[in-house]
């Protein structure tokens, strides 16, 4: 049996849950929890029968019957607030209440693709990826397995970004074969973007091709080639799991903003989030007028789309860390707000998080800001711009040391980062709190001569070419940075960078007054 409601179909013999061509991926309770429900739609199911028929009777805790009701309305757009589809009755149980059309699968079969795309729902708001099984050349033997552990395990590390829907390994692993084409995988499974590689292996070590396509046209996006000796096969999954990751984190936005940029005059919700990315990471005063406004379509489009109240957010912050706002103090206070709605919409997104530590910064709480960072990398701990951003508060508290492997660990996750200025930035920090003078004059030049380097970056050369007693640099990078924002000096610094330690405090204020 199948089951659709609204734009969703969960096949019960398949045991899939799709929106549109795309599988959401669930839990095996969490998919035996939505099934109960749905089946019994005509009545309440009490608590005890959930129990009873999902756990099989074992004994559970409330949370955790609680934790796979949360998890079971976020897969269907759901949640306690809205109880859109299951309801809650308060110490009794739960009933879906959304109107569903049941069909056997013979039916579907019948029907032909004709009747499904009469059915087809459509296209959803986030981009969807299948990742193929990977082709082996050489001879298997005992690390033949590879070629399947790989792909398996990028499919749990990308069901982690919640961005983006995952095809299951069950249906993506159904195709395979070197005549698969890129269309074909869209014919089929209905992505925006596959995911192959080829693992070759010879006698003395292992090499690992991966490539993502978009299915659309068949163009390639990004590649890259890892090479291993046999024996470190597990690390080398390791590195390359953390790699595609990183790079389908910058890639992916960037293909989605391109294509949104071809039909400006209809853009949909995730089209009008991208293109206000791409203003967003201008870092000019205009480009984050711009990133507001499509952020704002986006929720206009989409009032529950969290990233877009995540963008909203950091817009703001732009806004006020970066003084383009007439008003800071109203700037910190909408880039607050944005954040704590993001995370009342979905407290496990990664940049909602991010955002929420960031707003914090606008008012000097790097305490407060932590918690928010740190979760934001424990739900992706291949976040970039996650780790930066703990680094930046981290090396800000003194921690010299966490900080700069934090930075390094950032860039080396995405080296092409539009955020780079400000890794390398954090760098120098990292050097300057630990009164480390030529290291933080170097790292602090490679920072302002970074693209979108603002002029609170170009203090920071100055700063540390005037600590390792190189003035006329020093001088060269403050007059830079005070021609492109008359006026800036050390109050400013300081307010953007409030480094908690008095004595780093006093050699930064001395250096700077003395340019």
């Amino acid at each position: 049996m199948i089951y659709a409601f609204e734009d969703y179909r969960l096949d019960i013999a398949a045991r899939e849950l799709r929106r549109g061509a795309a599988m959401i991926p669930v839990e095996p309770q969490v998919f035996a929890l939505l099934t109960l429900l749905v089946e019994n739609r005509q009545r309440l199911v009490s608590r005890e029968e959930i129990i009873e028929k999902v756990w099989n009777g074992r004994s559970v805790s409330e949370s955790a019957l609680d934790s796979r009701i949360k998890s079971a309305r976020q897969a269907i757009g759901d949640d306690g607030r809205a109880q859109r589809l299951i309801r809650t009755q308060h110490g009794v149980g739960f009933r879906f209440v959304g109107a569903v059309t049941p069909r056997t699968e013979a039916a579907v079969v019948a029907e032909g693709s004709a009747g499904l795309e009469e059915e087809s729902d459509p296209a959803p708001l986030r981009p969807s990826i299948a990742v193929l099984p990977f082709s082996l050349v050489g001879i298997a033997g005992p690390y033949g397995a590879i070629a399947h552990a790989l792909p398996h395990d990028l499919i749990v590390e990308l069901s982690r970004l919640r961005w983006l829907f995952v095809v299951a390994r069950a249906s993506s692993f159904q195709l395979r074969g070197a005549a698969l084409t890129p269309a074909a995988v869209k014919a089929a499974l209905g992505v925006s973007y596959c995911l192959s590689g080829v693992v070759e292996l010879e006698a003395d070590g292992l090499t690992v091709r991966v490539e993502l396509c978009e299915t659309a046209d068949g163009s390639v996006l990004w590649s890259e080639r890892y090479r291993s000796s046999v024996g470190g096969v597990h690390e080398i999954r390791e590195e390359i799991s953390c790699a595609v990751v990183a790079a389908l984190e910058l890639q992916i936005p960037l293909e989605e903003a391109r294509r949104a940029l071809k039909t400006p005059e209809n853009l949909d919700a995730w089209a009008a989030y991208h293109l206000g990315l791409g203003q967003m990471y201008q870092f000019s005063r205009d480009g984050a007028e711009r990133a507001a406004t499509l952020f704002a379509q986006a929720i206009d489009r989409e009032p529950g789309f969290a990233r877009a109240f995540a963008g909203l957010s950091f817009a703001h912050f732009e806004g006020a860390f970066l003084r383009f706002a007439s008003d800071r103090a109203a700037a910190a206070l909408s880039a607050r707000r944005f954040a704590e709605r993001s995370l009342e919409l979905d407290p496990l997104d990664p940049f909602c998080n991010l955002v929420m530590g960031r707003a914090a910064w606008l008012t000097g709480d790097l305490e407060g800001a932590l918690p928010w960072l740190d979760r934001a990398v424990e739900l992706n701990p291949n976040y970039a711009q996650g780790k930066y951003s703990s680094a930046w508060t981290r090396t800000l508290l003194g921690e010299g040391g966490n900080g700069r492997a934090l930075t390094d660990a950032a860039m080396s996750l995405s080296p092409l980062d539009p955020l780079r200025y400000g890794m390398l930035g954090v760098r120098a920090f990292s050097h300057l709190v630990l009164d480390e003078r030529a290291e933080a004059a170097s790292w602090g030049e490679r920072a302002a001569r970074a693209p979108h380097a603002h002029p609170l970056i170009e203090l920071v050369a100055a700063v540390g070419h005037g600590l390792n007693g190189d003035h006329e640099l020093a001088r060269a990078w403050a007059n830079s940075a005070r021609k492109r924002q008359p006026g800036i000096g050390v109050a400013d610094f300081l307010e953007a960078f409030p480094f908690r330690e008095a004595e780093v405090r006093n050699r930064i204020s001395g250096t700077l007054r003395g340019l």
